[in-house]
């Protein structure tokens, strides 16, 4: 049963913010002082355009050189606060790379250093959707909100103490006319974050029915679920779209409202102004500039009405990428190592049971021994638990009662790394990177020769390598492409470089032929002798040649012994030996 991703809260999305601010503090300080610069040269021209007035009102013979020298200092102010606006906003620019590269970054440890137990049973589509659609937004917001938002902020703040330095009661006027621009901001903000929350969350469901549909396509159509699944798209697009509304819906109401707000204190200070200019308090010029003061407002206030609601929809992604930090990672001992001792790497599960969902077991108390160097087959039908328990024993699920231990120590409590030593569970689902063969390889040992890559890929029967044109530097999806059975086989290779002395192999050969895969496993028990083989064993004939089978059934192990006991008690292995042994010679199965 899949968990739900957490969702961080709103003081741990303020307090990462607040590291990847300090992680590069030199930028941000560097984006206020040139752009407090540039808010300094922008307040120049209009207030030497409210000297030009008066100037012009004044008279007086050289009027005209006055007006001239107040202009050409009113041009070289507002280049002066062009450059260093495209200065700051070129170092905020360059800070936001830097600093989306470090969420993306720190993203991608978290979610490979998941316990893949817990990687599991996390929803793959809202994984991919936090991975790839939240960090991208929240990239481009740290690349574009920060230094624009950091600039506005810095304009409006020099232009509100610069009209009220200018004239008290006129600046007092425009600041009161800003009222309405706060209360719309504040009715947004209360609002905002469920519904961008919300957003996310209906397009991460989206993401996730389409990606399972396309993923199950072929077990949709055998089993006839086409519209089940078409009903569950749906319902899914229909709850985005009603999500996407919502957020739509405080847009309309907020944008609106602030245009109306933001022309107020223009208007106040002009009618204000005009009052107390006839009535000689305040002179034509400084009614002027403070109406120039205001209208600049307009400018930085509005970006910023812009970006308050653009932040909430990347604040609710920033919240779900940083709720990647609490995912609940499943207890595990780092200090736990397997001990020497008379166990050895002899794996022991006993009374084990497990259950997915917590209301019903699907192991049912096993209890089995693995000796070193043993070859065991796990047979039975579809559903009996083979899957599960491998997947135990592999420390890749811990039971719910009873344990399952190697060397006497917790499977499960070993750190991935020792893990890896000791036991890796090798299933028919396999990746293979867009690179090439040799460092495809290389993942599994670093430090691997060519001869050792080489021997690797005989081992494994892999003979395609030959026909490579560039051998192990072939780049795999540009050079050439893999079919399913050769990458099975490049995933085995792998496992024949990490060396670990119990290898678990569930349905690893299902995508090969039977000669290849017959090929394959031979080729591997060859390599592997003296290693603790466990087979989940989908034909029989593998089987036979195991040195004990064990038998599940409805979740219990049923039997355990060699082929030829379980063939002559004739009892689940005996009848399934029969059954597949008849349809192999052509006559019809039991």
């Amino acid at each position: 049963m899949s968990r739900q991703l957490p969702i961080a809260g709103t003081p741990e999305v303020r307090a990462a913010a607040l590291r990847d601010l300090r992680a590069d503090r030199g930028a941000v300080v560097g984006i206020v002082c040139v752009n407090g610069l540039a808010a300094a040269a922008g307040l120049v021209g209009p207030w030497l355009l409210g000297r030009i007035i008066d100037t012009i009102q004044a008279g007086g013979s050289d009027v005209l050189s006055r007006v001239d020298r107040l202009a050409f200092g009113a041009l070289v102010f507002t280049i002066v606060q062009t450059t260093l606006t495209w200065w700051a906003l070129k170092i905020g620019y360059r800070f936001g790379e830097r600093t989306a590269a470090r969420v993306r970054e720190r993203f991608l440890k978290r979610t490979l250093a998941l316990p893949p137990r817990v990687a599991d049973h996390l929803p793959t589509g809202d994984l991919i959707a936090r991975g790839s659609t939240d960090a991208s937004v929240v990239a481009m917001t740290l690349r574009y909100a920060v230094p624009e938002v950091l600039v506005a902020l810095v304009h409006a703040l020099f232009l509100v103490v610069a009209v009220v330095v200018l004239d008290p009661l006129l600046g007092l006027c425009g600041l009161a006319c800003l009222i309405g621009v706060a209360g719309a901001v504040r009715w947004y903000l209360r609002r905002a974050r469920p519904v961008y929350l919300a957003v996310a969350a209906t397009g991460a469901e989206l993401a996730d029915v389409v990606a399972s549909t396309a993923k199950g396509a072929r077990t949709i159509e055998l089993l006839g679920l086409e519209q089940r699944r078409a009903q569950a798209t749906e319902s899914a697009v229909t709850q985005a779209r009603s999500a996407r509304l919502g957020a739509l819906w405080l847009r309309t109401v907020l944008f609106p409202w602030a245009d109306v707000s933001l022309a107020l204190p223009v208007v106040g200070v002009l009618l204000v102004g005009g009052a107390l200019e006839a009535d000689g308090v305040v002179s034509l010029g400084v009614v002027v500039t403070a109406t120039v003061y205001l209208r600049q407002l307009v400018g930085p206030l509005d970006t910023l009405m812009l970006w308050i609601e653009q932040l909430q929809g990347a604040g609710a992604s920033y919240a779900r990428v940083e709720g990647l930090a609490d995912v609940p990672d499943e207890e595990r001992k780092p200090t736990t190592h397997v001990g020497a001792a008379e166990d050895g790497d002899r794996i022991q599960v006993t009374n084990a049971r497990y259950s997915y969902t917590d209301d019903r077991d699907v192991l049912h108390g096993i209890d089995l021994s693995v000796q070193p160097g043993e070859r065991l087959a796990i047979v039975g039908t579809s559903g009996a638990g083979k899957s599960t328990l491998a997947r135990l024993l592999a420390g890749l699920d811990r039971p719910h009662t009873g344990s399952v231990t190697i060397g006497g120590t917790p499977v499960a409590d070993l750190p991935p790394d020792e893990l890896r030593e000791h036991v890796v569970l090798i299933t028919q689902d396999h990746h293979v990177f867009h690179d090439t063969v040799r460092d495809n390889l290389r993942i599994a040992r670093p430090d691997a020769t060519d001869e050792e890559l080489y021997a690797a890929l005989d081992a494994v029967g892999a003979a395609w390598l030959n026909d490579l044109p560039h051998g192990l530097d072939t780049e795999i999806g540009d050079d050439t492409t893999l079919d399913g059975a050769s990458a099975q086989q490049l995933s085995l290779a792998r496992v024949v470089l990490a060396d670990p002395h119990t290898l678990i192999l569930d349905e690893a050969t299902a995508q090969l032929d039977p000669r290849t895969a017959r090929r394959t496993e031979q080729s591997l028990a060859a390599v592997l002798r003296g290693r603790t083989v466990i087979a989940i064993a989908h034909r029989l004939q593998t089987a036979h040649d195991a040195d004990r089978i064990a038998v599940m059934e409805a979740g219990e192990l049923v039997e355990l012994g060699t082929h030829s006991e379980l063939v002559s008690a004739g009892r689940v292995y005996g009848k399934l030996w029969k059954s597949w042994h008849a349809e192999s010679d052509g006559q019809p199965g039991l």
